[in-house]
C-alpha cells in the first residue's frame, strides 16, 4: 500500500454550483470552505490544492439563525483614527449580499498564501445567473 500524495500536475478541479437560497450562512459557509480545500476527496493532501472550483448564485437569500439579521455586525477599520465603520447585517445584504457569504467562507480557511489561493476560487453572485456556464458545473443540493 503507498500513500498518494497530489500535487499541482494531478489534481483535476472540477466546478461546483452551489444554490444558496434558504440556507443558514455558517452552515454553508462549513461546506463551501471543505469544497475549497478539498477535503471532499480521498486524495486531499494539506500542502497542496486539491479543491474545487464554487459558484454560488442567490447569495441575497441566504439565511441566518435566532435573531442575527438585528443583532450581527460587521466592522470595517481604515487604519485611521475614527476610521471603524460598523455595518448591520441587514444593510450589509441590500448593499453586498455577496460580502456574507464571503466574509463567512473567508474566516473558516486557514490564514496563508494556499488559502489565499484556494479562496479566489470562490465565485459568488447575487442573483440566480451566473458566466461561467462554459465549465458545466455539477449542482450540489444541500439541505435547509
Amino acid at each position: 500500500m503507498t500513500t498518494t500524495m497530489m500535487n499541482a500536475a494531478t489534481v483535476q478541479p472540477q466546478w461546483i454550483l452551489i444554490d444558496a437560497t434558504n440556507l443558514v450562512v455558517g452552515r454553508l459557509a462549513v461546506t463551501i470552505a471543505n469544497l475549497l480545500r478539498g477535503k471532499h476527496k480521498p486524495e486531499y493532501t494539506p500542502h497542496c490544492d486539491t479543491g474545487d472550483y464554487v459558484i454560488v448564485v442567490n447569495a441575497e437569500k441566504v439565511h441566518f439563525t435566532g435573531k442575527k439579521w438585528e443583532q450581527k455586525e460587521y466592522q470595517d477599520y481604515s487604519h485611521y483614527p475614527g476610521g471603524l465603520k460598523i455595518t448591520p447585517a441587514k444593510e450589509m445584504l441590500e448593499k453586498k449580499p455577496e460580502e456574507i457569504i464571503l466574509r463567512a467562507v473567508k474566516r473558516m480557511m486557514p490564514r496563508g498564501p494556499l488559502a489565499y489561493k484556494q479562496l479566489s476560487k470562490l465565485k459568488i453572485y447575487a442573483g440566480p445567473q451566473h458566466p461561467h456556464q462554459a465549465q458545466n458545473p455539477k449542482e450540489l443540493k444541500l439541505k435547509n
